[in-house]
Order: structure tokens, then sequence, then C-alpha cells
């Protein structure tokens, strides 16, 4: 009886979070660039190939990220 007590609940991966965020194989947590979506006719090429690659997620919001991803 008392060892039902000490079990502990799986945390669940947050499903939003896994389709937006990457995990490198060195841990880093990358992120899809803003301002890419839509009215792309007015942006210049340049700018459109910048925001194509994905870029680091701040340091400050790395400990959050990971537990909604369940790391």
């Amino acid at each position: 009886m008392s060892s039902s007590k000490n079990k502990k609940v799986k945390i669940k991966t947050h499903k939003g979070t896994m389709k937006r965020f990457r995990i490198t194989k060195t841990g880093k947590i990358l992120r899809m660039a803003q301002k890419q979506s839509h009215k792309l006719v007015a942006k210049k090429k340049s700018l459109k190939r910048t925001k194509a690659i994905m870029q680091p997620v701040a340091k400050v919001d790395t400990k959050k990220i990971k537990r909604l991803l369940a790391v």
C-alpha cells in the first residue's frame, strides 16, 4: 500500500510545443522565425531567406520549453 503513494505521475508532452520547437543532439532548442506566414509578396527575398532558418531559443525560455516537452 505504501508503494502506491510514492508513485510519480508521468509528465505529458505538450503537443503544441512539440510542433513548434526542435531539440538538437547537443541539447539546444530551435524555433522558427517570426513574420513569415503571410504577406510574403511585400517582403524582400533576403528577409525571407534569413527567416527560413531555425533560430535558437533564448536561455531564459529553455527551462519552460523543456518542461513542456517532458525532456
